[in-house]
């Protein structure tokens, strides 16, 4: 037990330490692959990352930590599951991600999701989504970047 308390400590201290998470996940059966959620089970944990209080009422539950960035880079066996997409209402990944990332201090507006999709269809659509996620990631890396750094982003 206390090497697996000594684990979920130091992940907790990385995810303290970080101004920007970057996850890398594919979505698997149209959800987080369970890999990524024993991570979240390690590093989302009362009085570190969140208290707990009834005094609060129904919401007891208040995240600790704020002003983290959170980058999803994902793989997507299908196609059309960004909002609005024809399989929108199937995407479990995205909302589970957001509820998690709360816990990790990532507001809703700080979440940023890159994904390539037509992953198990091939072809030229998946050779522009890929493209378009390159410059996406590109274009999002110097978004996030310090003004006052100069920093090189190639792919």
């Amino acid at each position: 037990m206390r090497f697996a308390l000594a684990w979920s400590d130091a992940a907790i201290d990385e995810v303290e330490a970080a101004d920007v998470i970057v996850l890398g996940t594919p979505m698997y059966n149209y959800g987080m692959p369970s890999a990524l959620k024993a991570w979240f089970d390690q590093v989302i944990r009362i009085s570190r990352t969140f208290s707990f209080d009834l005094a609060r009422g129904d919401w007891p539950i208040e995240p600790m930590l704020h002003g983290k960035r959170l980058v999803v880079v994902s793989s997507r066996g299908e196609f059309g599951f960004a909002p609005g997409g024809v399989r929108e209402r199937l995407n479990q990944l995205d909302p589970h991600l957001a509820t998690c990332a709360r816990f990790l201090g990532v507001a809703s507006d700080s979440m940023h999701t890159i994904a390539i999709e037509y992953q198990e269809l091939g072809g030229e659509r998946h050779a522009r989504s890929l493209a378009a996620a390159e410059a996406d990631t590109v274009a999002l890396a110097a978004r996030l970047c310090d003004p006052c750094r100069q920093v090189r982003v190639e792919v």
